[in-house]
């Protein structure tokens, strides 16, 4: 369980860094990684346009490091309480 919750985030990472790279989903198929290449064009007159998805993409994987530790946390049976 603790594996799985600490590895989501760095799934969520390489599945947008490859879709930023374009070997990932293709473009009809929502991705943070597209939006975060679309958003690139942008960046002199809108940069809000990659900074949302950016933003998102980091929240996520805190939050899933986050559960990660909190699940390592409690069930880790040599930790004292």
């Amino acid at each position: 369980m603790v594996f799985i919750s600490l590895d989501l985030g760095a799934i969520v990472t390489s599945l947008a860094g490859l879709s930023f790279l374009g070997v990932g989903l293709q473009p009809p198929t929502p991705d943070w990684g597209i939006m975060l290449t679309d958003g690139r064009k942008f960046l002199q007159t809108a940069p809000w346009v990659a900074l949302f998805p950016g933003a998102a993409i980091t929240l996520t994987v805190m939050a899933f490091n986050f559960i990660g530790d909190g699940v390592r946390d409690a069930l880790d049976p040599r930790s004292i309480r």
